[in-house]
């Protein structure tokens, strides 16, 4: 990686869609926001959106351009999800749609359910530099992509949603550098809103990586990423890693044949347009039938 290394501006995180549902934070100060129906079409009849100040301020261009979502940036904003008795919860939409992979990584996590999740896609479109760790990148051949979402209207997707306690929270974030965290409220398979929002792991862009992330700081990008000669992490022209995208499809799999079609048909390549379902029966094929090295057949096993 070169000394002159500065990650490439992205500006194209999606718009947000008007209908997911907007919330107050508890322990807050919140300000109306009003959205113009010539800005925003779906807003004709001028819903409010209340913002927590504290993200607010710090996120003008945030709360100006992404109506009805709430952008966690540090520990103290995930605290105000936090329910009276201490837990908060995750939105899991690729790997931890596997029971065992969630509770591998959370032990002590609560009330494993699935639930329904309005106004967002999958898209396999930004590096993981776990998979260089594990021996399962394979750069050669660009299939070196994790999984992310984004918004993107009229899209639904079937998630799992459970909850941890509010010491794993730093240890969550560490986890999933790489996300923009989005407060969002799924709701449950009948169509009911749940009582709490739920932390979502969004598409994030380069440039807030380095100077948010990584503090501007090069040596911190290079031992994230720059070790493994990665310039840019969100990248529309790379494929999913085969022995990731296998374990994805499985737990969705073993979530029932809903949750399974829903991951074959919502989620994408880089370009958008191609779908799972199209990718493993054409260039993708033969994936499902690759075993996973041995010493990781339980972690990316389904």
């Amino acid at each position: 990686m070169s000394n002159s290394l500065s990650p490439s501006v992205s500006h194209s995180f999606p718009p947000t869609v008007s209908h997911i549902r907007a919330f107050p934070l508890r322990a807050t100060i919140s300000i109306p926001i009003a959205f113009s129906a010539r800005t925003y079409p779906s807003t004709l009849n001028r819903r409010f959106l209340w913002i927590p100040y504290p993200i607010m301020s710090s996120n003008t261009k945030l709360a100006a351009t992404q109506p009805e979502l709430c952008q966690l940036n540090d520990s103290s904003d995930f605290e105000k999800l936090l329910s009276p008795s201490g837990y908060i919860s995750i939105c899991g939409f690729g790997s931890l749609l596997s029971e065992r992979s969630a509770r591998s990584t959370f032990p002590n996590l609560l009330n494993f359910r699935v639930a329904i999740l309005k106004g967002f896609r999958r898209v396999f479109a930004h590096v993981a530099p776990i998979f260089f760790d594990r021996g399962i990148a394979k750069p050669e051949t660009k299939e070196i992509s994790s999984l992310s979402v984004e918004p993107c209207e009229g899209e639904t997707l079937i998630v799992t949603v459970f909850e941890i306690q509010k010491a794993e929270i730093p240890a969550f974030m560490e986890r999933e550098l790489e996300f923009r965290f989005l407060a969002v409220l799924p709701e449950t398979l009948d169509g009911e809103p749940f009582a709490n929002p739920a932390v979502l792991c969004t598409r994030y862009s380069d440039e807030e990586f380095f100077q948010i992330r990584c503090k501007g700081n090069k040596d911190i990008y290079f031992q994230h990423y720059g070790r493994y000669n990665i310039e840019k992490i969100w990248r529309d022209d790379i494929l999913p890693c085969r022995v990731y995208l296998r374990h994805c499809v499985l737990a969705a799999k073993n979530l029932g044949d809903i949750a399974y079609n829903n991951f074959l048909d919502h989620t994408f390549l880089g370009d958008r347009k191609t779908t799972i379902r199209t990718y493993l029966a054409t260039t993708g094929s033969g994936i499902m039938e690759e075993e996973p090295p041995e010493s990781l057949k339980s972690r990316y096993g389904g």
